[in-house]
């Protein structure tokens, strides 16, 4: 939740956590209240479209890198149509920007979309708080919002926990459209929007893709009223435990053994569609600088991410699933979390991060070329048989 009037810089300005930790600096973007869960992101490029994923919904962002806004922002690097998070925290903004594409700067941008921010405050000691005692419920009050700490407290804590939220249907598009094929048409993908980014079908578009995105109450009809060659899942906010739509129409494209991919939240469905649980993680990662091994070639990558959630499953064997044999094929060099989930007796896998690289390493990239040759193997063998 947001309430804010665009206007000025220094003025004072409070961040409060849910445990009563007090941060005190000046209004960044527009004045006013704002609401959120209390995250960090470790990048220290890409603020753009770290502010434009859907994914961070209802999340206020600490930036760790300590200058912010360099780069100003442009109108070519959004991953959406609008500003997501709830609220921005960041230590020494940019007074300047000094940027060839720049069309303005970043507090401006901010304060035009009536998004809530903070600057000058300590993020080193904010993202060491946060990684101690976990991302947590938060408040940023700047102008006339500001009252007693104990008032502001107290509003933070009637605030709604990011466990438990059904947010990825807020993000999502609510008409179907096309991205259509760059170059020679090879295949259609039927793409379930649960707060994808841009940048995702765009990549897919480079590979010959014609996709189809499909609003994240799409039925088994819609998404096969497209022919797929293939099905995929994207990125998304909020709680997958509270996704049992998008679980069921996952379950219903493994029952139809048609070829899928998933990202991030995506990653998450198909965990669960597969029986596993998933869990919240203490405080998530964020950012695209996170070391992850691909187990089946044992290469390690630099990706990006941004989840709060995981999918528990085992690290150390194959599991046997409804849908037949299944295995962790990514796994996070950080804390051991499952960062991707491939089947063995069907074609489909997922990651836990973003290999659009919007904003990141391109190290990841080779996850679409993956997609693309499991549908072309399906297509041969359908033309076999």
């Amino acid at each position: 939740m947001t309430t804010s009037t665009r206007g000025a810089t220094k003025v004072p300005a409070v961040l409060v956590l849910e445990d009563g930790r007090i941060f005190r600096g000046r209004a960044y973007g527009a004045v006013g209240e704002t609401f959120g869960e209390a995250v960090f992101s470790t990048g220290m490029t890409g603020y753009q479209e770290t502010l434009t994923d859907p994914s961070y919904d209802r999340q206020i962002v600490v930036a760790t890198a300590p200058q912010i806004g360099n780069t100003g922002w442009n109108d070519e690097d959004d991953e959406s149509g609008r500003i997501w998070v709830s609220g921005y925290v960041v230590r020494d903004p940019a007074r300047v920007p000094s940027n060839w594409r720049a069309k303005r700067s970043l507090d401006d941008e901010l304060e035009r979309q009536d998004v809530v921010g903070i600057s000058g405050i300590d993020t080193r000691a904010l993202t060491r708080h946060l990684r101690e005692r976990g991302s947590m419920r938060a408040g940023i009050f700047s102008g006339e919002a500001v009252a007693p700490e104990a008032d502001l407290v107290a509003r933070v804590l009637a605030q709604p926990q990011m466990k438990g939220a059904s947010l990825y249907e807020e993000v999502a598009t609510k008409e179907a459209y096309v991205v259509p094929a760059i170059g020679e048409k090879r295949f259609t993908v039927a793409a379930i929007d649960l707060g994808i980014k841009g940048m995702t079908p765009h990549r897919m578009a480079e590979r010959g893709i014609e996709v189809h995105v499909l609003p994240a109450t799409a039925s088994v009809d819609d998404v096969y009223a497209v022919n797929p060659d293939g099905v995929f899942f994207s990125n998304g906010p909020g709680d997958p435990a509270t996704a049992d739509g998008p679980v069921a129409l996952m379950t219903a494209v493994l029952e139809r053994k048609t070829p899928l991919f998933g990202i991030c939240f995506g990653n998450q469905i198909l965990g669960r569609a597969l029986g596993f649980g998933t869990y919240k993680l203490k405080y998530g990662h964020r950012g695209i600088n996170q070391p992850v091994q691909d187990r089946t070639t044992g290469k390690v990558e630099v990706t990006a991410h941004n989840h709060g959630f995981a999918v528990d499953a085992p690290l150390d064997k194959v599991s046997e699933t409804p849908f037949g044999r299944a295995e962790v094929s990514h796994v996070c060099l950080n804390d051991d979390v499952v960062e991707g989930l491939r089947l063995l007796d069907q074609p489909g896998f997922s990651v836990q991060y973003h290999p659009e690289a919007a904003a990141g390493p391109h190290d990841a990239a080779y996850l679409f070329d993956r997609f693309t040759s499991l549908m072309d193997t399906a297509l041969m063998e359908g033309q076999r048989a």
